[in-house]
């Protein structure tokens, strides 16, 4: 993702920046994700795993990156209260 990009990006709720999901916090969301249960802040499940993704900066909510493309959608973003040991940035 383009570094310029990257700087200017923030949640679309609160407004806090936003920073690539490491290969850690990565592995661990899609661990969570292939054993079912983790939902959208809207309610929905997710399915599919993520290749790529954002966190605030405050480690609270993740936004996927599809095609070098941040869905930046407040329904679509996933809330880390979920995970009981999430590991913020």
């Amino acid at each position: 993702m383009d570094r310029r990009l990257l700087e200017i990006l923030c949640c679309p709720v609160s407004k806090v920046p936003l920073v690539p999901l490491t290969r850690s916090q990565l592995a661990q969301l899609n661990a969570a994700i292939s054993a079912g249960g983790v939902l959208t802040v809207d309610g929905e499940v997710v399915r599919e795993g993520f290749t790529a993704g954002l966190s605030t900066t405050d480690g609270r909510v993740l936004y996927r990156i599809d095609d070098d493309i941040p869905v930046l959608l407040p329904e679509e973003g996933v809330g880390t209260t979920q995970f009981a040991d999430w590991q913020r940035n």
